[in-house]
Parts: C-alpha cells; structure tokens; sequence
C-alpha cells in the first residue's frame, strides 16, 4: 500500500486547477498523468524579464519595459493586425495583435497612459515589434511581472507558462516527508532538503540553477539513484531468497578443460569460479558475463553448461540470430561430443517431423544442451529439467522473452552474455540487480588489429590495397553507414557499394543487409565463412558476428557516426587468425575536435573497457550511447553522465541500508520505503529485469 502522506502526489493531474477534460490529455503528454509527475517536471530554460530600455531591445529575447502609448494604429486593410506605437526617452517599439482586438485596446491602453509590456521582440522591417505581448499592466505594477521565469518543454496546445503554474500547484501539494538520506552525507555535500530542492528547481533565479550539478539537482538526482539503487538491491535479496538446484563443478568439465587446445585466462578462470560458486550455493543465480568479442565467454559457458549435464540436469543457449546459434553449436558440437554429451540446435527453420523428433528428444532427457533461437522459448518447447538459461546478446531480447526460457524450468539458472563492454556506473545503473563477472583480458594469440583513419576522399587508395589484399587470400568486411532515416536508403548505398567494389575487386564481393530473407543470408555467410566469398558489405542493421578467422581487415566508412562502443566491436570481427590485422576508419573531413579525440582512442586502445569508459567522459551529459534504448530507466533528475558519481555512492549506500536493516523498519528504513514508493521503481521493476 503506498503511504497516506503521498496522497495529494499520486492524485491524477486533473485534480489541479485548470485541467480539464481538454487540457489533461496535453499535460500527460508534456509531463504525464499523476500530480507527482509535474512536480518532477525540470525546466529546461529560463527567461530574463528584468526591465530594460526600448534602445536594448534585441531581436528573438523576451524582454519588459516600461512604456507610454504614443499612437493607435488601425489595420489598413481588412484582417490586417491592429499596432500600438509606443515609446520611452530612448525610442520607439511596437506591439501588434492578430485577429482584431482593437477599439477595447484604446480604451484599455489610451494615448499617453504609461505601461509596463512584456513579450518576445521581433524584427519587422525596420521595427521592432512585440506581437501579442505575455504581460501589458499599468507601469506602476510593473513588479508584478516576475523577473525570471523558468521555461517548460512545450506540447501543442500548452504554452509553458501552463505549465509553470500547474507546476507550482504541484509543489504547494508536496508534503514535508521525513529524511531518507543519512545527515552525515548531507552535511558532507552541503544539500538541502528534499522540499527545498523541489522549491529551487521551479525557481531558478540564474542559468546555472539550471545545471546538471546545482546543488538542488544534485540531491533530487541523488534521492532518484537511491531509490532505483535500492529496488535493485532488494530484487537482488529476492533473488538469493528464490532456491534453487544446487550443482557442483565435476570431472566431466575438467576432461572438457583439459581437452582444450588452449589455457584458459586469468578472467575466464575467475568468472568461470564465480558462476561456478552461485551454481553450488542453492539459490537462483542471476549473473551477467561481459567481455569483448572473442574474449572467451561462450568458452566460460559450456564448462558451466557441462558441470550442469553432469549433475543430470539440461541447459539452453539462445541467441538472437539463426547465424549465430548455428556458430555456437559448431563451436560445441566437437567439444562436447567428446565427453559423450549430446548437443541440439533448434530454430525456426526446423519444421514438421524433423522438429517434432527434436521436441520429443528435449522432453525424454536425451539432450543435455539445447542451442538456438527464439524457437527454444515457443509454447510447445518443453524440458525435461531445465537448470541453466544462456542467453547470449541478451540485450538483443525483450525482458518477456529472457523470462519465457527461463519459465521452461523451476528456478532456472540465468546466465546473460554481453560483447558489448560498458562503463562500471552504467553496469550498476542497467544490471544492478544482477551479479556481474568481467572477462577483461584478452586470450593469447590474437593478433592485434592495427587501426588508422583515413580521410574518405582517399578511399580510391585503400581499395587498391584491398584488391592487393584479396588477390592474396585475404578476407575483408565493409560496413556502410547508416546514412538516413530511411532503410531503404541505407540499402540502395549498400548495394551501390557492393556494386562498385565488384567492378574493381570482382565477383567474389558479397552483400547482407536487414532485407534480405534469412535463407539469403545465411547462404551469403556461410559462402564468407568457407572463403568463396573475399569481400562481404554489410549493413549496420546486420548481425555480422561470425567467426571468420581468415577475415583479417575491417573498413567502416563515415566512421564519426557511430558510436565508439560499436567500432570497437566491429573491428573484433579481425584479428582472430594468424594474418595480420587491419581496421580502416574511413571518414568525412573535417573532424570536429571531439571526433578526432574519438577516433584517435580507438587507434590506441584495443581495450573494450577503457575504450566505453573515455567514450561516456567525452560525451558528457544527455543520452550517451543510445542510452534511451529498451530497458534503460527514464531518470527524471539524474543523469548517468554528469551524475555518474553520484550512481556509485548510491549503490553503496543502498547495500548499507539493507544490510543494517533488512525489512526497512528502523526510522531510516521507513523514509527510504517513502522514498522507493515516491519515485515508484517497485512498480517499474519489471521493465529493467535482465532476468
């Protein structure tokens, strides 16, 4: 039940003064439903209305002044606008109004009355001009004219002065609530209380109030942070609470280790260890495994999915594409097969009796590991002792799809994967109520991939070096850009693409892009992958992680639009055989300075890392990388960027409150409670489940 005290915050909008049946629609839209929600509404501006001369009035600024009717100057011709002349020691501005209006403005405004205007200043001619000024009062109230105005994003139909006011009657409903956050950190950082802060972020008085780190903004994100810290850590103790199979590493991964023809890493030791140790602990593991591309994770995973078929019990490892499930079994099957444990692939593509048998298998027991795609979660899929979900990619799944696999089994086990290296402050802000092991090195052998940019008016030269290349066996991508909003037109720059390098380098150039049926495609893959194909084009819009081990050059035209988290990836697409390896970042002159910084990181460092740790800080604040995607919560004060600090403490101080009081019922517990149901992450849980 949420607390009586917040109430007045959780009254729909249209309990306000003003908000009709017209008007709520548009104010859900600019703020949303519930009077809490234009409480939380920031603005995004302010206005200076501090009085000025008619000699300073500036073309696009709202200005006020104080002046005298010098003249009433009717339309001319009929519907034309009806203008007020009017003047102070320094000079002339006129006010205009559309649509008639005006007998009652020169009984309202006669000749020589003296008036305070307030507007937007516009250019007309060789005027200067106010139409429709926002405030026109006797110049002895010129005081009633608020001096700084804070701004709102507008919706049609609702001017931003609506919503100030509805704002304000927001705040004057926020009650006194009892401090959750710990007054040692309050007085360490000099903030106020949590009502103050509401009363200084609807009343800036300077442009800086309006900054990301203002004080105010700072707490409120703080409190923000902390609650979604907290239903995180709570979900996580849910999770630890939820029992589970317990299973023990055995001899059967060990023959499977020992078998490999290489030796695992430090890092794929130590994640191999800390999923080992929640899959013998009896609760359900929830577990992320990040590293990047050809890092060693799907390795990590098959000795936890052995130690599972040793302990009796099945796994299923889904990917997003048939492309890659199909990679996946091909790197298992041989493995596998020789510790005598039987591997299935299952996709869309399996139909009629084939897929049947396949079914019946999965159900008797007889399969120990089930790879594919969304096929493994449909209805008629079922298990005979699910233990451990896989889900590689898993940010390529919705959170219902994630949880139909792991609903095939009782308390099933959940391993996610990720090449994708993100930042430590983004990690607890997207998988806080996950466990997170790190496969930060790089296995022994990879060849690194010399990386230069390369201005795109000298691409002639880098494809007669590609053709050289070619022409000795190599095996290269080239990855279009996305160009425009259209696909379509994404796909005619590709296919032109393709069509030009076959003309210079010849036939063996293959195309795959989002368009192209599945069967198309993998037939396209698969002729890359066995090396009857020398050149593959893509799309951005493809998945192009397979395994090619002889593909030793990657080139990325117009390189500056992607993000460095993503060339990163695609240059671990080289550099996993024994040639030499090369990324060509080919883009437009000129660079900004940013851009170069950018691409510059990425000549220096094949760290994925520390690559997505310098990308977040040369981004700075609003929504780095795509952050806006499915699952990333919509922060209504923090911001990951500029508050990153801050998301780190709060993680902290959430571990903190739980452990010293596990149900929330010391004086601290019960505000921290408030605060959890203020911002109502409880009930937006669901949306940010990795698991």
């Amino acid at each position: 039940m949420r607390p009586e005290i917040l109430f007045p915050l959780f009254a729909p909008a249209s309990s306000l003064k003003g908000v009709g049946p017209k008007i709520a629609p548009l104010v859900e839209k600019a703020a949303g439903p519930r009077v809490r929600d234009l409480l939380f509404l920031c603005p995004q501006g302010l206005i200076d209305r501090r009085p000025t001369t008619a000699n300073m009035a500036q073309d696009g600024q709202v200005q006020t002044f104080v002046l005298r009717i010098d003249a009433h100057l009717a339309p001319s011709r009929r519907g034309g606008p009806w203008r007020v002349r009017t003047l102070d020691e320094t000079g002339f501005l006129f006010l205009t109004w559309f649509k008639g209006g005006g007998p009652h403005l020169e009984e309202q405004h006669p000749v020589g009355a003296a008036r305070a205007v307030s507007g937007k200043v516009e250019r007309f001619g060789s005027e200067l001009q106010i139409a429709h000024p926002d405030f026109m009062l006797d110049a002895g109230r010129v005081d009633d004219i608020p001096r700084i105005e804070a701004v709102y994003g507008t919706t049609a139909g609702l001017p931003s002065r609506t919503l100030r006011r509805l704002a304000g009657e927001a705040l004057n409903r926020a009650p006194d609530l009892p401090e959750w956050q710990d007054p040692a950190w309050l007085a360490k950082r000099k903030w106020m209380g949590w009502r103050e802060a509401l009363v200084r972020l609807h009343d800036p008085k300077t442009p800086t109030d309006l900054e990301l780190d203002a004080p105010h903004r700072m707490r409120l994100a703080y409190d923000e942070l902390l609650a979604h810290q907290m239903a995180m850590a709570q979900r996580k103790a849910a999770r630890r609470r939820d029992p589970a199979p317990a299973i023990g590493a055995g001899a059967l991964s060990d023959a499977m280790e020992a078998a490999l023809p290489f030796v695992l890493t430090h890092a794929q030791r130590r994640s191999l260890s800390e999923i080992r140790g929640d899959l013998m602990g009896g609760e359900r593991m929830s577990r992320l495994l990040q590293g990047d591309v050809g890092s060693g994770k799907t390795v990590v995973a098959m000795l936890a999915m052995a130690d599972v078929a040793a302990a009796g019990r099945q796994s299923a490892l889904m990917a997003p594409t048939e492309i890659l499930a199909r990679q996946h079994y091909e790197t298992l099957k041989a493995p596998l097969d020789a510790q005598g444990l039987n591997l299935m692939l299952l996709t869309g593509r399996d139909k009629g009796p084939g897929r049947a048998e396949k079914l019946r298998a999965l159900i008797a027991g007889e399969v120990d590991i089930a790879v594919g795609t969304h096929a493994l979660f449909q209805d008629d899929v079922h298990f005979a002792h699910l233990a451990l979900a896989v889900i590689d990619e898993q940010h390529r799944f919705g959170v219902a799809e994630r949880r139909r696999l792991q609903d095939k089994g009782p308390a099933t086990h959940l391993l996610a994967m990720s090449a994708t290296p993100i930042p430590r402050t983004l990690e607890l802000t997207l998988y806080g109520d996950l466990d997170v092991s790190r496969i930060d090195e790089k296995p022994p052998g990879r060849t690194p991939v010399a990386t230069r940019a390369v201005p795109t008016p000298r691409m002639g030269e880098i494809v007669q070096r590609l053709k050289t290349a070619v022409s000795a066996g190599a095996q290269a991508f080239w990855i279009c850009p996305l160009v425009a909003e259209s696909e379509l037109i994404d796909l005619a720059a590709a296919e032109a693409r393709a069509e030009d390098l076959r003309k210079l380098i010849g036939p063996s150039v293959g195309l795959v892009h989002g368009q192209m049926p599945a069967a198309e495609k993998d037939a396209v893959m698969t002729a890359f992958t066995e090396g009857r194909v020398s050149v593959l084009v893509a799309t951005t819009v493809v998945e192009v992680g397979v395994n090619v081990p002889n593909a030793s050059i990657m080139v990325i035209e117009q390189a500056e639009r992607f993000g460095l988290a993503q060339l990163h990836q695609l240059r671990g697409r080289v550099g996993r055989g024994a040639r030499e390896s090369s990324c060509v970042l080919l883009y437009d002159p000129p660079l900004s300075k940013n851009g170069e910084a950018r691409l510059d990181i990425l000549r220096k460092s094949d760290d994925g890392f520390a690559i997505a740790e310098r990308d977040l800080e040369l981004r700075g604040g609003g929504d780095p990388l795509g952050l806006k995607q499915s699952g990333f919560p919509a922060y209504r004060f923090a911001d990951p960027i500029a508050h990153r600090e801050l998301i780190i403490a709060a993680a902290d101080d959430a571990r903190l409150i739980l452990a010293r009081d596990p149900s929330l019922t010391g004086q601290r517990g019960l505000a921290v409670r408030i605060l959890g149901e203020l911002f109502d992450w409880q009930a937006a849980m669901g949306l940010t489940d990795a698991g």
